[in-house]
């Protein structure tokens, strides 16, 4: 990332925190990633080699970012869904690209239900999958989550201690699962990590 990226990225998070400050309406508030979690996400997805991105809860890009800069290391390529309207998205895209060249090449944005999306996927065809959703919903996309990722791949989910009630179900689901090594990360909001393993090995 380089500084004129570095310096837009933390402009549209204190921008973020501002107005989720002053916004009543959960489901309206851009919730961004901490810069924190966002520097382990991009750093992982690197570690990981990840190609085949999948980002679910796209809110103002803050997030789609960090990935689609780390990608640009794999030659990879993040989609971002949202039910919700993407034109904020759009526009804070446009402004990265601006900063770095290269970016919007990375990032295809789209606008539908996360679990839908994940449920025509074929098994195995995600290295990276980043949950950043309404998390009660997660269960409800079991086993897909999962399912979609191929050997190696990494599946992050946001949110983990600051709402662990709403998680749980679905951490339980992750914990039952042989093939996936877990561990939560006491950064930002809690971030969970889960590596899935090769079944032959």
């Amino acid at each position: 990332m380089n500084q004129r990226l570095s310096a837009f990225v933390r402009e549209l998070y204190a921008d973020g925190v501002t107005h989720d400050a002053a916004q009543p309406d959960r489901l309206l508030r851009r919730r961004n990633l901490e810069p924190a979690s966002a520097e382990l996400l991009g750093l992982t997805v690197r570690i990981a080699g990840a190609r085949k991105v999948v980002e679910i809860g796209t809110a103002n890009g803050y997030s789609t970012l960090w990935l689609a800069d780390a990608v640009g290391d794999t030659g990879g390529h993040v989609v971002s869904l949202d039910t919700a309207t993407n034109d904020e998205a759009l526009a804070n895209l446009a402004s990265a690209e601006a900063a770095q060249p290269g970016l919007a090449e990375r990032v295809e944005f789209r606008q539908e239900d996360g679990g839908s999306y994940l449920a025509r996927l074929p098994d195995g065809s995600v290295d990276f999958l980043f949950l950043d959703a309404e998390r009660v919903e997660y269960s409800n996309w079991w086993p897909h989550p999962v399912r979609v990722l191929r050997p190696g791949a990494v599946l992050a989910i946001d949110n983990v201690l600051s709402h662990a009630d709403e998680v749980a179900p679905f951490l339980a689901l992750l914990a039952r699962e042989p093939a996936l090594v877990s561990a939560t990360i006491s950064v930002g909001k809690g971030l969970h990590l889960a590596w899935h393993r090769d079944a032959a090995l």
